[in-house]
């Protein structure tokens, strides 16, 4: 029986500092960017590709002039 209650406190310890070893959110990452401030910048990249790309410049004025 003390066999048995060694056995599970062992593991118990184990499972314990494995879950130690996880990383928070606050915890800087490869680059020395957290984990939040990743997700915040994988955000921001998504709205820019998202958004419509600007007009050419050269391309307004020569449809504006061909109207004429």
């Amino acid at each position: 029986m003390a066999w048995r209650t060694a056995r599970t406190f062992l593991l118990a310890l184990l499972l314990i500092s494995a879950s130690a070893c996880s990383r928070t959110e606050n915890e800087p990452g490869p680059g020395g960017v957290t984990v939040s401030e990743a997700k915040a910048l994988d955000q921001a990249a998504e709205m820019l590709e998202s958004r419509d790309p600007p007009p050419l410049a050269g391309h307004d004025q020569a449809a504006g002039e061909s109207a004429r």
